[in-house]
């Protein structure tokens, strides 16, 4: 199989964010997708830590130390970008002003349910962070991840065996075999497939059926 590095995942994601949504973008792949937003389309980019208008990572002799997103990568500032204070940018997430949030995920289900936090497989205990929020508040919520683990198990399961982010949110996930929406009524529909990669080779690497459109 050929399929997709992460920066062709990455832009094809962006490719399908339309014209004046709001879009936070979480820690990991999801990153590199600010760096594929064609510059002459309003996508206004959030950062929790309190970015609005955030732009692609900088050149890199063009860093400026001061200006970082949530996940401490350097970043830019687009014309008419704004910095708000941490408490206010969480109020736009939990007020519904967000159009999208594009996270990554350990796994996602076939109702939707996303799990991206903790794999419960040692004893250290990470921090939800602000996925939960996200999850919760954005308007509709895309994942952006790797079709498998790095031992070939499936990440696109038909029940989640990690704990819960948030429940029934998910409505498209990205992989590095193709694209996929999640139904309500059939669960993971293939919107799209990597070059190279057969709908037999991305049903072989996965944990629940792929319905066709």
């Amino acid at each position: 199989m050929q399929g997709f590095d992460r920066k062709a995942m990455a832009a094809r994601l962006a490719q399908d964010i339309p014209e004046g949504w709001y879009v936070n973008l979480g820690i990991g792949i999801p990153t590199m997708v600010g760096d594929y937003v064609p510059l002459d389309r309003e996508v206004i980019l959030h950062s929790e830590n309190g970015i609005l208008g955030m732009g692609p990572a900088p050149a890199k002799d063009k860093v400026d130390p001061w200006l970082v997103n949530a996940g401490k990568q350097a970043v830019t500032l687009r014309p008419g970008g704004s910095y708000c204070h941490h408490a206010d940018s969480f109020a736009m997430i939990r007020g519904g002003h967000i159009d999208l949030c594009v996270l990554g995920a350990f796994e996602v289900a076939q109702n939707g349910d996303i799990a991206n936090w903790a794999t419960s497989e040692n004893d250290s205990a990470p921090a939800v962070g602000g996925a939960m929020d996200l999850g919760a508040g954005a308007k509709r919520l895309w994942v952006i991840m790797e079709h498998t683990t790095k031992d070939g198990r499936p990440k696109l399961v038909e029940r989640c065996g990690y704990p819960l982010t948030t429940p029934r949110a998910v409505k498209r996930v990205y992989t590095n075999l193709g694209v996929f929406d999640v139904t309500p009524d059939k669960g993971f529909v293939v919107v799209d497939l990597a070059p190279g990669v057969s709908l037999e080779q991305a049903q072989a690497a996965s944990g629940a059926v792929l319905h066709t459109q």
